[in-house]
Parts: C-alpha cells; sequence; structure tokens
C-alpha cells in the first residue's frame, strides 16, 4: 500500500466516513500477501517510498496477471521487467491502459506524475547497441516521477559527440552511463561532472568484452570519483538508484 491510499483510509476512519471493520479489511493484506506460488510485499512502498517491482523473467504469463491483479489494489504504479509479448497480452486485459516498451521488455502501469521538473536525471549511452538496457533504465526512473533526459551513442570513439552535450551534463543532478566494449564512457563522464554518476556495464562487445565482465572491471575500477556500478546490463538497477537520489533531493527540500 502506497503511503497517500495509507493517509487516505486513515482520514476516512477519523470521519466515520468508513468503519473500523472496512478500515481492517483494507489493512489485512498488510505486510505481504500469500498467493502461494508469490507473497506481494504490499509493504515495501511504506518502508523504503517505492513499491515492490515485478522481475518478468522466469515467470509465466497467468502468474504474471495474478500478481498485478492483486498488487493493482494497493499500489498505484506497478513496474514489470524482463518481460515478453505475452506478458503484455495478458497484463491488458485487466489493464487495457498500461504502457508496454518492447526495446526495455517492460509494462508500467500508472506512471508518476512528474513534479520536479528542474531535477534532471540524464541517461548516456555509448552506443546505440545499449539501448536495450538504457531503454530499461529510462522507463524505470521515468515509472517513479523523474525527468530523464536520453543522450544515445555518445561513445569515447568519438567524445565530440559527448562534448557538444556539456551543459545538459552539467545541469544533470544524476546522470546513469550506459556503456559495452571497454567500458570507459562513465570514467569520462565523472571527471567532468559534480554529480552522482551510475555506470551500468552492459555486455555489448567483442570476445574480449567477456559478456559484459570486461566493463564492469573497468568501472568499478574508474580513477573518477562520485562513480557507483551496478550489475551487467541492469537498467532496471540503475534507474532505481537514480530514482532514491531523486527522491532524497526531494525531501531535502521539504
Amino acid at each position: 500500500m502506497e503511503e497517500e491510499k495509507l493517509i487516505k483510509l486513515l482520514n476516512s476512519f477519523k470521519k466515520d466516513e468508513i468503519t473500523i471493520d472496512n478500515a481492517l479489511d483494507k489493512l489485512k493484506s498488510l505486510p505481504f500477501e500469500d498467493l502461494g506460488f508469490v507473497k506481494i510485499d504490499n509493504h515495501r512502498s511504506l518502508r523504503t517510498g517505492f513499491p515492490e517491482v515485478i522481475y518478468g523473467e522466469g515467470k509465466t504469463k497467468e502468474q504474471v496477471k495474478i500478481i498485478v491483479k492483486s498488487m493493482i489494489k494497493e499500489n498505484n504504479t506497478i513496474l514489470i521487467t524482463r518481460c515478453k509479448k505475452e506478458h503484455y497480452d495478458e497484463v491488458k486485459k485487466i489493464v487495457p491502459n498500461c504502457a508496454y516498451n518492447k526495446i526495455a521488455n517492460t509494462i508500467v502501469i500508472n506512471e508518476k506524475e512528474i513534479i520536479n521538473t528542474d531535477i534532471k536525471v540524464v541517461i548516456a549511452t555509448g552506443g546505440t547497441s545499449d539501448l536495450p538496457v538504457a531503454e530499461e533504465a529510462y522507463v524505470t526512473a521515468r515509472a517513479f516521477g523523474c525527468n530523464v533526459i536520453k543522450l544515445i551513442d555518445v561513445g569515447v570513439a568519438g567524445i565530440h559527440r559527448l562534448l557538444d552535450n556539456k551543459e545538459l551534463l552539467f545541469d544533470a543532478n544524476v546522470v546513469i552511463a550506459i556503456a559495452g566494449m571497454e567500458g570507459a564512457l562513465p570514467s569520462v563522464i565523472g571527471g567532468i561532472v559534480s554529480c552522482p554518476v551510475i555506470a551500468v556495464p552492459t555486455s555489448v562487445g567483442y570476445g574480449a568484452n567477456f559478456q559484459g565482465l570486461t566493463p564492469l572491471l573497468a568501472m568499478l575500477n574508474s580513477c573518477a570519483s562520485g562513480i557507483a556500478v551496478v550489475n551487467i546490463d541492469n537498467g532496471f538497477g540503475g534507474g532505481f538508484m537514480a530514482s532514491t537520489i531523486v527522491k532524497q533531493i526531494e525531501k531535502g527540500r521539504k
């Protein structure tokens, strides 16, 4: 259950708009709901500020549909990652307006409204081949209300392409740098910006790339400060981390 819904429920009880039995019925699913094959953590949004995210890979379309049907009662925003078209076809039967991104393999239900448009998350990719991971990061950050700007194909092989956008990078509050091959892009960006840089290594590259291990190690060993690294092809992790940073910035303004 999201915090706004819980506050609304408590206020309704306080104003005698609902009975104590009605309120208890609403709260019975806290802190989790056991559906046999899954235990849905409805309490997570109250603890962390973000609802549980559904990892679609390995789940059948029926399982995803059942999970969404349960979660939609307690959460406004639902994000499903690593899903397939068949998952989307099943989910839209119960939520017709859900949004499917076939590049990111994600489904979003009720994307949060962007409140602070001046807080900017910039996603920069080394190449177009990194786009599926970048899209996963983009969808994740947008789903949780971040203002996200994409810079595609600005890798170090043509550094002028990156520097042509230096003002945008200087103005960013968070940068997600996504690259395969040797993974040098986060180091370059980390050396010119004052904000946190989230490095995401991808499995894009030839043999010595070792399916993303080479850029992962390069990013972990970056000599630039202010860089945090997530796992290989983990666009979701990069987008989620950016969302938590934005949330702290918003919290500090209150």
